[in-house]
């Protein structure tokens, strides 16, 4: 069984939290860790060898790093980074699997592409939402026709991360820096790439257009002033990241997607993965489903809460094997499952040449909503268009999803 030797690149929070499930992942054997930092680098190679007995070899310059003897490459540093980086590791012709986040610019996203079509050499980004149990269900489902013709989706990235963005110089997090600076939808995969999946963009459908607002930006002053914890040197910083980032999408099929970033606000997490279409819709905050005909069920929010996780009854026959097949240890650890599925996912496609299901046309089409949510902002909310990086073939590329849904047939 042929081993695919791994190096880490990013020793923060995702890369650490990430180490064991991909040293974990059948064939993977992880040789090298990379970190700006040197103490990042070496607690890498330290929680290896001691889950693993093999001690990687760390590093501090990502040139020296990129010399190691590798098949591929984790990318989970900061997100400036992402795209320099993986450009780096397609040009020696190594297979990237890159973490996620929103581009800088368009043109990265076109200089990732050209890369790409350079060099051949596979990409595939980890969203592992895109792999989760919800977004699995609702997208059966939908490949098997019951809610209809999809019209209209919506998903968020709700998480409360103030602790994290004002602690971000004590813990050399690249939120803070973010959020001091920029004002976009800085962070749109976990929302907005199984809803691409699920509407089959870049293979028969694409993005077109965008429109994006921001609220003021009161939550992290507000939070800081009434925490005495935080760095004293935050005291009066402004920031220029809206608390809540509202980002409607129109599509080639006529479908609309709505987008929403909310994480400097108190609040619980949520992702309000919502597909509606002209048979009925499923919404994940509630794990529920409404058909025609159900009318009866939900005169009241009282009908209504006792509907809650109906979608249960429907797993069976439409939730994909892959998940059906984690251990409990698996659902456990890595966001519930989802993150030992995307690795799996990525290390089978590298090593026995699988076409990969979120690859460099999808990076860059969820990527770019960032930069272009920055200038619509800055424009008022004008309409910004959304290249096509597939050169037009979206019109005959074909569906592929994340996983394997079995068809049925229509009783």
């Amino acid at each position: 069984m042929k081993e695919l030797r791994c190096l880490i690149v990013g020793g923060g929070q995702r890369g650490d939290g990430m180490c064991v499930y991909l040293g974990e992942t059948p064939r993977v054997r992880i040789v090298a860790t990379c970190d700006l930092y040197e103490d990042r680098a070496i607690a890498l190679a330290d929680k290896c060898e001691k889950h693993f007995g093999f001690r990687p070899t760390p590093y501090t310059d990502i040139d020296e790093a990129a010399k190691h003897d590798i098949d591929a490459v984790y990318i989970a540093s900061a997100w400036e980074t992402h795209i320099p980086f993986a450009i780096k590791f397609m040009e020696l012709g190594i297979p990237v699997m890159l973490e996620v986040g929103g581009a800088y610019s368009v043109d990265d996203c076109f200089r990732l592409v050209e890369a790409y079509e350079k060099t051949k050499t596979p990409i595939i980004m980890l969203e592992n939402c895109c792999f989760d149990k919800a977004e699995l269900l609702a997208t059966g489902m939908a490949r098997n026709g019951l809610f209809g013709e999809i019209v209209h989706c919506e998903g968020a990235y709700a998480h409360d991360l103030r602790e994290e963005i004002t602690f971000g110089e004590e813990n050399r997090h690249y939120r803070l820096r973010n959020y001091i600076n920029r004002n976009c939808e800085n962070y749109p995969t976990h929302e907005l790439g199984p809803i691409a999946k699920l509407l089959n963009i870049n293979r028969g459908n694409r993005f077109v257009s965008l429109v994006s607002v921001a609220s003021k930006a009161a939550g992290l002053e507000h939070y800081i002033k009434n925490n005495d914890k935080v760095n004293p040197k935050l005291k009066g910083q402004k920031f220029n990241q809206g608390d809540v980032i509202t980002t409607i999408i129109t599509c080639a099929g006529g479908e609309t997607i709505t987008i929403k970033l909310d994480t400097t606000l108190p609040r619980h997490y949520r992702r309000n993965f919502t597909v509606q279409g002209t048979k009925g819709l499923y919404e994940q905050d509630a794990n529920l489903v409404y058909f025609d005909g159900m009318e009866e069920n939900f005169h009241t929010i009282e009908h209504y809460l006792k509907e809650i996780n109906n979608a249960e009854a429907y797993e069976e026959k439409y939730l994909c094997d892959a998940w059906k097949e984690l251990t409990n240890a698996d659902k456990e650890g890595g966001h519930g499952g989802m993150d030992v599925l995307v690795l799996k996912c990525a290390v089978d496609c590298i090593l026995d040449g699988k076409e990969i299901p979120i690859d460099v046309y999808d990076i860059a089409a969820w990527m770019v909503i960032t930069p272009l949510t920055e200038q619509s902002i800055q424009n008022g909310g004008a309409p910004q268009a959304i290249p096509d990086f597939t050169h037009g073939n979206w019109t005959m590329r074909k569906p592929l999803d994340v996983v394997e849904f079995p068809i049925y047939n229509e009783e």
